[in-house]
């Protein structure tokens, strides 16, 4: 089961936007990067480049295989069997899109923060945060196990809220979009980066997020909405060292062990 959409379905619609979102940001960074340190230009750089990919290549191939409906599929068959707290609300279709969006959003931010709080968790997690450079390619540094965790977590939000499929697919475009944005080595003007996060994570909040300092590593959970992190507390405006001073990944792997592919696919399990 897939969401069709003009004729295509949804793998069709998030390679496609995928595609687009990352050739965009991939030549913002180069026109407008953040910061031009050794593990983001040249050849630690194509290492970290070639494993981040990789790892998401394994990611989705991983997915795929065993679980080929993915989010939409799921929606699809709550949709079709009438499962869930929104159906049952009988609220119009575009409130019950929103809805489900919003609560969506949120379920990721929780779940994040799970990942960091739990100790089985993090050793996976782990793997994301182990990159000692922070561009678009970090947003898909995830291991596969986590994103299997992920989807069925996801899933289950799913089946309980009945969120409406189109909902669903949007939500996941926006996710991986809005992901790949705020991890981003891409300088936004101090007012344009002000009057975004009020609304959305950028690259300046998530980066202190990124930060090798734990009481900054615990902080600025959100991939999409700004608004969980302000109202949990867990948001942190700036970071106590400059961007250009902040040491990016976790301090007891540093370079260059990271930027290997096996070496970060065998994290969780060191």
């Amino acid at each position: 089961m897939t969401v069709q959409i003009f004729g295509f379905g949804e793998p069709v619609w998030r390679l496609t936007f995928f595609a687009a979102i990352f050739l965009s940001l991939a030549a913002l960074e180069l026109a407008h990067p953040r910061l031009e340190r050794p593990e983001l230009v040249r050849a630690l750089k194509a290492r970290r480049w070639f494993t981040n990919l990789s790892i998401l290549v394994l990611s989705s191939l991983t997915l795929r295989m065993i679980f080929p409906a993915a989010a939409t599929g799921v929606a699809l068959y709550a949709d079709a069997h009438g499962y869930g707290l929104l159906p049952m609300l009988g609220l119009p279709p575009f409130v019950s899109g929103v809805l489900a969006f919003v609560i969506l959003d949120f379920a990721i931010w929780l779940e994040h923060l799970i990942f960091h709080k739990v100790p089985l968790f993090w050793r996976i997690h782990r793997v994301h945060h182990a990159d000692t450079g922070l561009d678009l390619t970090t947003a898909l540094r995830f291991h596969p196990l986590e994103i299997l965790l992920s989807v069925l977590c996801k899933s289950a939000v799913i089946l309980s809220i009945g969120a409406p499929p189109i909902s669903v697919l949007i939500f996941e475009i926006v996710l991986n979009g809005a992901a790949m944005f705020n991890h981003a080595n891409l300088k936004l003007p101090a007012r344009v980066d002000g009057l975004l996060r009020r609304l959305i994570v950028t690259p300046d909040m998530h980066s202190i997020h990124h930060s090798a300092a734990p009481d900054e590593t615990d902080t600025n959970y959100g991939f999409n909405l700004s608004l969980w992190d302000r109202l949990f507390s867990t948001y942190r405006e700036r970071s106590k060292l400059s961007p250009e001073a902040m040491r990016i990944g976790l301090a007891q792997y540093p370079n260059p062990s990271p930027a290997r592919l096996f070496w970060s696919l065998l994290l969780p399990f060191r």
